[in-house]
């Protein structure tokens, strides 16, 4: 962080002290830095990263879950189908936020009774969505969701330009 030079008259002696000036980055500066470690198993298969740096000066922002919901509040009992009904609405939010995906750096997705077949589904969503930009995951796996019907949930924090 830049330093500034303020002088101060105190009691007829001037003080000079350094204090931090409020920077702002330029928006060309406000990329994700995606991290995976070499010496750390590949996760980008499964469809995330290990870390997300967010840049100094970025302002953040965080998804509240999103389910498989329609507009009507209507939710399939198809797994998949939720997932992405959940990603659309995900994607809606980032749409009422002015964000792209490639701004997401963490998600945390929560899953119903969760096995290695829903593993599947989940990869293809997040891999569609975000391309190549995969942002840091964690999957939690729950016995029920806010709602009976329920069985996927993603919420996500966002880097703001």
């Amino acid at each position: 962080m830049s330093r500034a030079i303020k002088h101060l008259l105190i009691g007829g002696l001037i003080m000079t002290m350094a204090v931090p000036t409020i920077t702002t980055a330029n928006e060309s500066d406000l990329n994700l830095t995606i991290v995976n470690p070499p010496n750390l198993y590949d996760p980008s298969p499964n469809g995330y990263s290990t870390a997300v740096i967010v840049p100094a000066g970025a302002r953040v922002a965080y998804i509240s879950g999103q389910g498989g919901q329609d507009a009507t509040g209507g939710l399939s009992p198809d797994f998949a189908v939720q997932v992405k009904q959940a990603y659309a609405n995900l994607r809606s939010a980032l749409d009422a936020l002015g964000a792209k995906p490639d701004q997401v750096a963490k998600l945390t997705v929560f899953v119903v009774d969760h096995d290695m077949s829903k593993l599947g589904v989940l990869t293809e969503s997040v891999k569609e969505m975000f391309g190549d930009t995969l942002p840091a995951q964690t999957l939690i796996p729950v016995p029920k969701l806010a709602v009976d019907p329920m069985l996927f949930e993603v919420e996500a924090v966002v880097m703001l330009k």
